[in-house]
């Protein structure tokens, strides 16, 4: 199986599309032949990329989306499969991580971290299941992070919000298996995106910052991550992966 075979053709719904992660996953599963709706809250960014895709002979949509509106990401998932015909693949890729010791009591922070993390995550999955409970097929994969597997001080919430998204993926794994629905998780260590440009406690941004110079891997990693889950036959399931630069100790 060549890598674009089980990819070209699929109808791809992304979160967090505008970019980072997002945009770089459009971009190349467009490139493989997948037709990709794009969801984030900039729209003049996610329609200046989904132009660029068109431009070159792919097939892309953005639709305005805030994944903390259940309404929103019930129209991104829906105006994909009006505009294509059906949705194969959800990536739930939106994501923040304002990292903070508890004691300094970022309570709007927490609240958007979950609001965005979880809530966010939650609401792909109840747009999209009713689609593809309906064709018995289907693709669910969300976004997680080595804070997922492991905790750290500062990472409290953050760290919380990442292990629900592979406690909700595992339960949706075992719920689904009468609709022939594939669950995955991607737990990317440190790669460089904007993610940590959403810190907002001065003394940990630097910090972070000065970690993700010294360790940071390409964003390429993740979109080769998730091309190799994709592109399995129907009847493989890659569930998770989890992946870290080799020199990273946490």
């Amino acid at each position: 199986m060549n890598n674009q075979e089980n990819i070209k053709g699929k109808v791809i719904v992304i979160t967090g599309a505008s970019s980072g992660f997002g945009k770089l996953s459009a971009e190349y599963l467009s490139e493989k032949g997948a037709l990709v709706a794009l969801g984030a809250r900039s729209t003049s960014k996610i329609e200046a990329i989904a132009k660029a895709i068109n431009d070159k002979g792919g097939e892309a949509i953005a639709v305005t989306t805030d994944v903390t509106d259940k309404e929103q990401v019930k129209n991104l998932v829906d105006s994909a499969v009006k505009t294509f015909g059906k949705i194969d693949v959800l990536l739930n890729n939106a994501g923040i991580m304002p990292l903070s010791p508890l004691e300094y009591l970022k309570i709007d922070d927490w609240e958007q971290c979950i609001d965005i993390n979880i809530k966010g995550v939650l609401y792909g999955i109840a747009a999209a299941l009713p689609h593809m409970k309906e064709q018995k097929s289907g693709h669910i994969i969300s976004v997680s992070s080595v804070a997922g597997h492991t905790i750290s001080p500062g990472g409290a919430v953050y760290s919380a919000t990442k292990y629900s998204v592979r406690v909700i993926s595992e339960a949706l794994r075992q719920e689904v298996k009468p609709y022939n629905i594939r669950t995955g998780v991607i737990s990317p260590g440190a790669v460089d995106t904007a993610l940590p440009s959403s810190v907002t406690a001065g003394d940990v941004a630097e910090g972070i910052k000065q970690y993700y110079k010294e360790n940071a891997i390409s964003a390429d990693s993740f979109v080769r991550a998730l091309a190799y889950m994709i592109n399995q036959p129907e009847d493989m399931d890659v569930n998770e992966i989890l992946f870290r630069p080799t020199s990273q100790e946490l």
